[in-house]
């Protein structure tokens, strides 16, 4: 009996701009220092698009380019592409529309999806889902955020975190036993405003009184957002792994959103795994929000054989979170 068909990554593409913002750089900006910053967060450095005439779209291409041309795809053939980002060039139309048109993928329809440092997962289960019903046979996904375009560098407690960069995967199906093989998503919505953009919205429409109140920038509440970011990613990563009866030596890697590295290191422990089987490269890229699971994949690609049992992890804003367990 052959297999039912799942969604499997073909290729993989990134985009990271040049000019990088180091520890050091941020000692002049605000009270802080490297010591501080690496021991807190694990991070170094992260990088910063710095041309205003580029933005979330731009990254988002050069990403999704690379990985179809890293699969020698034609462009045309291309039936979805799906954006996750919480920094859209425009509030309307998705930043996704950009996409289509400036990669020439005239046979795709687009869209975004919101749904801060966990929207990569959503955007990669939403995809499996058309992929595995038949509906659509080639499906790009990219996290890609211009994180730094809602920074507050006066705010030492937001501005030693983010940084900017896309990653891009391309999604056909198999029936090769490889590919998606289960998820789980989970929200509790954070009526609070423990992490958010206060302006911006309908709520609190862009006037002069919200731009003076700092509201267009992130704000969250350090502590609570650490310790709920902690406790869901290791919850849903060691549940995804009881659902599917793996234990951690069926587990290959670990593919962590990059937050902090205390949360990645917290979820490892939890799922059993040593440090050799987690994906991490938050201290050369700071928190690319929806960029940061396929910036990993990215990396580590070289180092991926084909039947690798994967675990992917993400808590964002919202508070939204995701595990997925892929096949390699």
């Amino acid at each position: 009996m052959s297999q039912s068909v799942k969604a499997r990554i073909v290729s993989v593409g990134h985009y990271l701009p040049e000019d990088k913002l180091t520890n050091a750089d941020l000692e002049k900006l605000v009270e802080t220092n490297d010591e501080w910053i690496r021991t807190r967060t694990g991070i170094s450095e992260r990088r910063i698009l710095k041309d205003p005439t580029k933005a979330t779209a731009f990254m988002a291409t050069e990403a999704a380019k690379e990985a179809l041309e890293s699969a020698n795809v034609d462009p045309s053939t291309v039936d979805c592409i799906i954006v996750a980002t919480v920094t859209p060039d425009y509030m309307f139309p998705a930043t996704a529309c950009l996409v289509q048109k400036r990669l020439g993928c005239t046979s795709a329809y687009a869209f975004d999806i919101l749904a801060a440092c966990s929207g990569f997962i959503y955007a990669l289960t939403t995809a499996s889902m058309f992929i595995e019903s038949g509906r659509y046979k080639r499906i790009l996904v990219i996290g890609a955020d211009k994180m730094s375009s809602i920074i507050d560098y006066s705010d030492r407690a937001t501005c030693i975190i983010f940084g900017d960069g896309a990653g891009a995967v391309l999604l056909d199906g198999t029936s090769d036993g490889t590919g998606v093989q289960d998820f789980i998503q989970r929200v509790d919505g954070d009526e609070n405003e423990l992490l958010c953009m206060r302006g911006g919205g309908s709520l609190n429409p862009s006037t002069h009184a919200t731009v003076e109140a700092n509201m267009h920038y992130i704000y969250q509440d350090g502590k609570t957002v650490f310790k709920k970011a902690t406790e869901a990613m290791a919850d849903i990563s060691l549940e995804i792994m009881e659902k599917n009866n793996l234990s951690a030596d069926d587990v290959a890697w670990l593919v962590p959103h990059q937050a902090n590295q205390r949360i990645i290191d917290a979820t490892a422990r939890r799922m059993g795994l040593g440090s050799e089987k987690v994906m991490s490269n938050i201290a050369f890229y700071g928190n690319t929000t929806a960029a940061t699971i396929p910036l990993c994949l990215y990396d580590w690609k070289d180092k991926l054989q084909k039947g690798d049992n994967l675990i992917l992890s993400a808590f964002g804003g919202g508070f939204t979170a995701g595990a997925v367990f892929l096949k390699w």
